[in-house]
């Protein structure tokens, strides 16, 4: 008889919102998983992406995974999807890319549980930003920009997610 050992489920999920979770919410999962992993909390902290709209399946856009691979960090296995009415139970934190977005969350998401809702932003409070703009109708250094943002957001992140799991 063959024992199967299964990975442990992790303690705290994260969903990253954008649009249509081609450019900025994939950047943030490759960014936010990276630096999980470095802070070996990548067991413990379950990390996806999701757009409030766009299609389904189709990987992220050519330049944000461009940018991305220069800093590190690898975008390959994400695929677009549309936020479910699931993710609002299965992801303790749903942080999105701007308030547009976050607006979008809040008509979707049970009341009950809007505490899970969030801008992303906000765990970098020393950048004065609330929004992290999308670079998909613009040039390259539009998605180095967005990694400029991402980058110390997830930082911050990380550190809340630290204390949260009681790691130091």
């Amino acid at each position: 008889m063959l024992f199967f050992r299964r990975k442990p489920l992790p303690e705290i999920n994260v969903l990253m919102v954008c649009l249509g979770n081609i450019c900025r919410s994939p950047t943030a999962e490759g960014v936010l998983r990276t630096k999980l992993a470095r802070a070996g909390l990548d067991g413990r902290v379950g990390v996806a992406s999701a757009g409030t709209h766009g299609e389904r399946g189709g990987a992220p856009d050519v330049r944000a995974v461009a940018a991305a691979a220069k800093r590190g960090y690898d975008l390959s296995s994400i695929r677009s999807r549309r936020v479910s009415s699931e993710d609002f139970d299965r992801h303790q934190w749903v942080l999105a890319m701007d308030g547009e977005n976050l607006e979008h969350l809040q008509r979707l998401c049970p009341a009950p549980l809007h505490d899970r809702l969030g801008l992303l932003l906000r765990h970098a409070p020393a950048l004065g930003l609330q929004d992290v703009p999308d670079p998909y109708y613009g040039g390259p250094a539009g998605f180095e920009h967005v990694l400029d943002l991402i980058e110390p957001a997830c930082d911050g992140l990380v550190l809340t997610l630290r204390k949260r799991l009681g790691t130091s």
